[in-house]
């Protein structure tokens, strides 16, 4: 192999290794054990993070719980379940906020707390890295 050949695949090793980092890792919406919900949607667990709605999928008054702005696996999650980026979320909130129709959720640190926030507290719903997922809390939904 050439130099040239062994460059070449080196940067493309290097282009898949990144990808989780560039917003394309799998994120699991996740909710207390003890709730049941079916056929949940996207679109519709957006609707709850974006405050236009507390109800997905057959359960009602869900409080959302976010994770801290920059972090990626929000940036992951507001891209592929409400096509915004956090430039767009960040307008999104300061236009709501400031006419006082809404307020965004409440952030934690990380996947961690997220998950233990909504393990403890029926009704709660977030999102986590998938991998981070266990039987604390019940996936109803992952996207990427």
């Amino acid at each position: 192999m050439t130099t040239m050949t062994q460059l070449k695949h080196a940067a493309a090793a290097l282009a898949l290794a990144a990808l989780p980092s560039l917003g394309l890792a799998q994120v699991a919406v996740i909710v207390h054990p003890s709730m049941s919900i079916s056929g949940a949607k996207a679109e519709q667990i957006a609707d709850v993070f974006l405050g236009k709605s507390d109800a997905v999928g057959g359960a009602s008054n869900l409080t959302a719980i976010d994770q801290a702005e920059g972090s990626a696996v929000r940036d992951s999650f507001y891209k592929a379940a409400a096509g915004r980026d956090a430039a767009q979320l960040k307008a999104y909130w300061a236009r709501l906020t400031f006419t006082g129709k809404a307020k965004p959720p409440q952030a934690l640190a990380n996947d961690a707390e997220v998950k233990k926030q909504v393990a403890a507290k029926p009704g709660a719903i977030g999102y986590i890295s998938a991998g981070s997922a266990d039987s604390s809390v019940k996936v109803v939904l992952t996207v990427q």
